[in-house]
């Protein structure tokens, strides 16, 4: 299959990727990082979770971050809402789509929230449909759709399955998320394929983690099977609590570079995001993970 000419980049750096960290980042760097990649030109950008701060403290300013963004015309603000309390913050917020998710592993559903994925993915249908009751977008993630920390290999079934749930819930994007980086080509080409075969490919998502250094190569493969969509966060931030080592999710300034390299067409200023990945792993106090951020960035400084 060719592969296509425009390509949907979903920013994810200032939710899944700042998540993690250990120090509060504060809320003027938050502020900032949304701004700069409104900026940048990403038509849509995960910037904040509406989760408990008991839970995920870092995320406990997203009220606050959404009130003081500068939004432009045409870009979608998204956030995560576990539960509709998080939907009620979403709402007053002003997000433009929210985020549920579910794991495509039972071992994985029964490790981190004590149910089902049946049940799991119920608990979100009052949210979805208070959601597209509001005029929002809703977005779901599957999780571990390419391999568990707890039971390995995830059965392809288990991950349709999943999209049907999101999909009886009237979901208008699908995630399908290497949530730990396990995954490989060939198996990303497979599980795309089975998914397209009963959504549209043009409402799925591939999500990637950079854990065993494949997430590009699994890009590629999710092109080759008619995806158009990808989430990436600047500067590789984001790591992954279930998966020792892991680097977290796909940079955004490689996934540019790979991009700009095959014609493809984003909308996205890979020089602004270069700047933008150098100015927030400088904030962090490390060198950022992107390859080609890092090298670009040691090219202008020679």
């Amino acid at each position: 299959m060719s592969l296509p000419t425009r390509v949907k980049i979903v920013e994810v750096s200032p939710r899944d990727g700042l998540q993690n960290e250990k120090e509060f980042v504060p809320t003027d760097i938050k502020v900032e990082l949304v701004d700069r990649l409104t900026v940048a030109g990403f038509p849509n950008v995960e910037a904040a979770s509406f989760v408990s701060p008991k839970w995920v403290p870092q995320m406990a300013d997203g009220a606050e971050v959404m009130a003081r963004i500068t939004r432009r015309p045409g870009t979608l603000y998204s956030v995560l809402t576990p539960n509709m309390k998080g939907l009620e913050g979403a709402l007053a917020a002003g997000a433009d789509e929210i985020v549920i998710f579910g794991a495509a592993s039972e071992a994985f559903s029964q490790k981190n929230i004590n149910c089902s994925i049946a049940e799991s993915i119920a608990r979100f249908e009052p949210v979805a449909a208070a959601a597209r009751e509001a005029g929002l977008r809703v977005r779901g993630s599957i999780s571990c759709a390419l391999g568990c920390p707890y039971q390995g290999d995830v059965p392809i079934e288990s991950v349709v399955d999943v999209a049907r749930r999101f999909q009886a819930l009237g979901c208008d994007e699908f995630d399908v998320a290497d949530t730990i980086g396990v995954g490989t080509p060939r198996r990303v080409r497979d599980v795309m394929a089975a998914v397209s075969a009963i959504i549209d490919p043009a409402r799925i998502s591939g999500h990637f983690h950079d854990t065993y250094g494949q997430a590009l190569a699994n890009i590629l493969a999710a092109m080759e099977a008619g995806i158009g969509i990808f989430h990436t966060s600047v500067s590789g931030l984001g790591g992954c609590p279930y998966a020792k080592g892991a680097t977290g999710n796909v940079a955004t300034e490689d996934v540019l570079y790979l991009l700009r390299g095959l014609d493809i067409d984003t909308g996205v200023d890979f020089d602004a995001v270069v700047d933008t990945g150098q100015w927030i792993a400088a904030h962090l106090g490390r060198k950022g993970s992107s390859r080609a951020g890092n090298a670009v960035a040691a090219k202008r400084a020679a």
